[in-house]
C-alpha cells in the first residue's frame, strides 16, 4: 500500500507569481486562438466534403478541382 505523506510547498511571492500568471494567461490565449483555427479549419473542409459529395465540385484526372457553376 503507498504511503502518503504531507509535503509543503513553497508558493511564489510578488513578482514571480505574476510573471507565472502573465504566462499562463498568454498560454490561455494561445490555445483559444488555435481552437478557434482548428473550428474554421473543420468548418471549411467540411463545406469541401460538402461539395465534393455534391459534385459540384469534381476532380479530374490531373488531379485538379474542377467547379461546376450550376446555380
Amino acid at each position: 500500500m503507498n504511503r502518503v505523506t504531507q509535503r509543503l510547498i513553497p508558493r511564489p511571492r510578488g513578482s514571480k507569481s505574476t510573471a507565472i500568471a502573465e504566462v499562463l494567461l498568454d498560454r490561455d490565449a494561445e490555445l483559444a486562438a488555435l481552437e478557434q483555427r482548428r473550428d474554421k479549419t473543420r468548418a471549411l473542409k467540411q463545406g469541401m466534403m460538402q461539395e465534393l459529395l455534391t459534385g459540384r465540385t469534381r476532380l479530374v484526372e490531373s488531379g485538379k478541382l474542377r467547379v461546376d457553376s450550376k446555380e
